[in-house]
């Protein structure tokens, strides 16, 4: 079974993120970028299915920039085979991006997708959803157990009730959430190895995928501060914050 995982080049999470002085968008200029934890776990989680005897190949797709290569060799240090950029410029929207992931998923034939539920960045959680439509395939979103059976996958996933197991027959699509796994470091010498790994890119021009954007950016704005919290000494006092300042009750 061959199994494809996006991955994308996201501000690392330890960075407090910022906003241009013009509230264009945000400032990238020398930030720390990493691979978005939640593709990470999808990456962990494809790589251990592979360990396991249940994978024979793990393949990691990226979409966006040149830079997004090293994106790309942080997952092959984590054990994928090899992997495929789909290059361009232009501004990438989760439509666009799942129509690229589309367009690579019918190029390499996998029996299962597995990405992150969402991106940190813009934390849309639409991606997913979107390549699974395009595909005609069966879907399974914030999955905390997947188990492959033949050519069926379980998938216990988090809903607000609790917990929720689908069986979905293969070829499927499945986004990894928090508590899926635990993402392994990447050794030196598997950073070394990946080096050597194919990577393989490709123009999203060459795709034959139409990646204009639908939605444009007018303003950017940092949150508003916080006001500092207070003290109160009784419940009335409470009550009349609540009430006068507030304006809540």
């Amino acid at each position: 079974m061959k199994i494809l995982v996006p991955v994308k080049r996201v501000v690392d999470y330890n960075v407090k993120v910022r906003v241009k002085s013009d509230q264009s968008g945000v400032e990238l200029a020398g930030v720390k970028m990493s691979i978005n934890p939640f593709d990470e776990i999808a990456v962990e989680e494809a790589v251990r299915m592979r360990e396991a005897g249940v994978a024979t190949e793990v393949v990691v797709v990226s979409c966006g920039a040149s830079a997004s290569q090293e994106t790309l060799r942080s997952a092959l240090a984590m054990g994928a085979d090899r992997a495929i950029l789909a290059e361009t410029d232009v501004e990438l929207q989760p439509l666009a991006v799942a129509k690229l992931l589309k367009a690579v998923a019918e190029r390499e034939q996998p029996q299962m997708v597995i990405c992150g539920k969402q991106a940190i960045d813009d934390d849309a959680n639409q991606t997913g959803q979107m390549l699974a439509a395009l595909l005609g395939w069966a879907q399974a979103t914030f999955a905390s157990r997947v188990v492959v059976a033949g050519d069926k996958v379980n998938v216990t996933r988090e809903v607000d009730g609790g917990l929720e197991t689908l069986e979905l027959k293969l070829p499927a699509l499945v986004t990894a959430d928090l508590r899926l796994n635990e993402p392994r470091y990447a050794t030196l010498p598997n950073i070394m190895k990946a080096k050597k790994k194919p990577l393989d890119v490709v123009s999203a021009t060459e795709l034959g995928v139409d990646i204009a954007p639908r939605l444009r950016h007018v303003h950017h704005a940092e949150p508003a501060a916080r006001k500092g919290g207070v003290k109160v000494a009784d419940v009335a006092e409470l009550m009349s914050k609540l009430r006068d300042e507030a304006k809540v009750i």
